[in-house]
């Protein structure tokens, strides 16, 4: 007996305490600042003529319970959260059960999320999977269940949760799949949409119509098991032809899908926007998104990758400042929202010689120093040997120039180079510019064994493109909260790192890719998309074996493009073809309608008729003639070293 009174003691003691600290943090979140739901996550963002294109929470498509149809209201419910009326945000019965179906499988097969829960998950910018991120959903969660009702709750959720497409709500969702309003929809058109958030890249009926079409049948079995719907709604539904509006739709949403993401990325790196605005409040974030740029980088993706797995990275920016107005992170964003432009490291090929040959110029090399091209292996110190090969071993077996190099990325030439002027100077000349991989001092290095992502080495290459500014690529240009008080204004800062006469010879050495004068006992690299270049530009591509690069810009604009597969499969030849031509539909259509923008020549800097293959001033026989540039005193003459003769005999033997 003694021990029951004990027992019944210690349980309500236990219960007292419950019953106080359930009603402690009723009373502290019922007398805490209420969430305003409709400013949460309200984020809209503007392109760089101050049109929307993209809002966070659709608040202006808001859409109240009543104007939602009921068969989304009912299909929701059954089949994301049953007990949603009858719970007060967490299901426990159903976390205990997804729990041991889970560890009992080895694998996460069941979720346990509430409407409530998920609709609190939305309320925040990013989904990191941490404790204390789950720790905070928990308690918006529980500021939810306190300060609103169940239906605007539901409400909320609705019109907040991601439909694909960059469709967020229920009303957006259903204008840009069924052109019609929310209130319209169908059963059948109903259940489609219930069917999506669940994974929007493999349930939306746009790119995958017929997985779309079981999910929508299992839902509508549902429905029917549990008596919401009656056997002659179910047997309509399912045989009801559903016409999808946003197959055709051009919209511009769906074009800036990850210029959205890469926005979202920036901010959470922008200290001056207090935290309460990224979780709270509503803010309007102005951006250098050119949306036509946009349209015209997506349709030259779209238009080249066809019928392959190959995957994309690429980019347009005004190097002058680093605005960058264009951005895709992959051949499609709802097959896959990874960001292949900044969260993916590649070799870059040889979009890294430029780097080394500035460091070359700087160190005394002209356009016309000539270097060898025949195949050799480098010996060193330590017993160690390298020979590097040119692409479809093709040499000149004879003394070639800078020139000649850059036009056919001559591989022999470029590790000559970077023997003759030290293993460190590539690596300081890129980070100079902005290069923070990591890199190591070997020989193949300027052949582009260093892994970078695009956004880095288009960062890099526009202080080619801008006379030898160091900028850096960004997206927001100014956050205001939603009074229109500014929170943050970009101040652009440039720093002069490079000599403007040098950067001025090495763009027009770029040049040389695509210029049929350089046709002689090989092709220049670009010359295949020649035909294609209406405006003058510099550029330079890279291969490897599993990447596929280009870079090329004027003094107004900068594309980069990357192209490879995800698992680093070999590229197959005809695989190359795809990074130049993206890069270059690109830029041209860009710069459709506008004129050359190159570069002034400086007063230091003249220009001679060459024979460009062996860089000596021309003669009267010479079949390949061209101008090159120098700075004032280095012109060639008739008696210009090869560089062999003074580099150490011991480096390198021919093969």
């Amino acid at each position: 007996m003694k021990i029951f009174k004990k027992m019944l003691k210690i349980f309500c003691i236990i219960f007292l305490l419950v019953f106080i600290i359930n009603l402690g943090l009723f009373l502290y979140i019922k007398l805490s600042p209420k969430l305003e739901i409709k400013l949460m996550n309200s984020i809209v963002m503007y392109d760089n003529n101050k049109d929307v294109f993209y809002e966070g929470n659709g608040n202006n498509n808001w859409v109240s319970l009543n104007n939602i149809s009921n068969y989304v209201i009912d299909a929701t419910i059954n089949t994301e959260d049953r007990k949603f009326y009858k719970h007060h945000g967490f299901d426990y019965k159903r976390i205990v059960k997804a729990m041991y179906t889970n560890v009992s499988s080895g694998k996460t097969k069941e979720g346990a999320s509430t409407i409530t829960q998920q609709y609190a998950k939305n309320l925040f910018l990013d989904f990191n999977k941490t404790w204390k991120r789950k720790l905070k959903e928990m308690w918006y969660t529980l500021k939810l269940e306190v300060n609103y009702s169940k239906d605007d709750i539901l409400e909320g959720y609705l019109n907040t949760i991601y439909y694909g497409h960059g469709m967020y709500g229920i009303e957006n969702a259903s204008r840009f799949y069924f052109n019609k309003n929310s209130k319209d929809l169908t059963l059948a058109e109903a259940t489609i949409l219930v069917g999506i958030p669940k994974s929007p890249s493999n349930y939306s009926p746009i790119t995958n119509y017929n997985l779309a079409k079981k999910r929508q049948e299992s839902i509508l079995y549902s429905l029917y098991k549990r008596k919401v719907i009656n056997k002659e709604e179910y047997e309509n539904a399912l045989l009801e032809n559903i016409n999808i509006y946003g197959n055709n739709l051009d919209n511009n949403y769906n074009s800036a899908l990850y210029y959205k993401d890469s926005v979202l990325r920036e901010l959470k790196t922008i200290k001056e926007i207090p935290k309460s605005y990224l979780e709270n409040g509503g803010i309007r974030i102005y951006t250098n998104l050119d949306i036509n740029m946009q349209k015209k980088l997506n349709d030259s993706v779209k238009n080249n990758l066809v019928n392959t797995d190959l995957q994309v990275a690429s980019l347009v920016m005004d190097p002058n400042n680093g605005k960058i107005k264009a951005i895709v992170g992959g051949k499609d964003y709802n097959e896959s929202e990874y960001n292949r432009a900044y969260q993916a490291k590649r070799q870059v090929g040889s979009t890294m010689k430029p780097f080394l040959y500035y460091a070359a110029l700087e160190n005394g090399f002209t356009a016309s120093t000539t270097f060898e091209s025949k195949k050799t292996t480098f010996n060193f110190s330590n017993g160690k040997k390298y020979s590097p090969n040119n692409y479809n071993d093709i040499y000149a077996n004879g003394p070639i120039s800078l020139a000649t190099a850059i036009s056919y990325s001559d591989n022999v030439y470029a590790v000559k180079t970077h023997m003759f002027l030290g293993e460190d100077s590539l690596i300081n000349m890129a980070k100079r510019l902005g290069i923070t991989a990591k890199m190591d001092e070997v020989p193949s290095l300027p052949l582009g064994t260093a892994s970078i992502n695009i956004m880095e080495l288009a960062n890099a290459y526009s202080s080619f493109a801008n006379n030898g500014y160091k900028v850096n690529g960004y997206f927001i240009e100014k956050v205001e909260d939603v009074k229109g008080n500014i929170l943050y204004q970009r101040n652009n800062k440039s720093e002069n790192i490079l000599n403007k006469s040098l950067v001025y010879i090495l763009n027009d050495l770029l040049t040389c890719t695509y210029d049929k004068s350089f046709i002689d006992y090989n092709y220049p690299t670009a010359y295949s998309i020649s035909p294609k270049i209406k405006h003058k530009l510099a550029l330079k591509s890279g291969t490897t074996n599993t990447d596929s690069m280009i870079v090329g810009y004027n003094k107004d604009l900068l594309t980069a493009v990357w192209v490879g597969y995800d698992d680093n499969k070999l590229l197959d030849t005809k695989d190359f073809k795809y990074s130049k031509n993206i890069w270059v539909d690109t830029i041209e259509a860009c710069l459709e309608g506008k004129e050359d923008s190159w570069y002034d020549k400086p007063n230091n800097v003249v220009g001679v008729l060459v024979n460009p293959i062996t860089g000596l001033p021309s003669k009267e026989n010479d079949k390949n003639k061209r101008i090159l540039y120098y700075v004032k005193g280095t012109e060639p003459n008739d008696t210009s070293l090869v560089f062999d003769e003074i580099m150490d005999d011991n480096i390198l033997e021919d093969n």
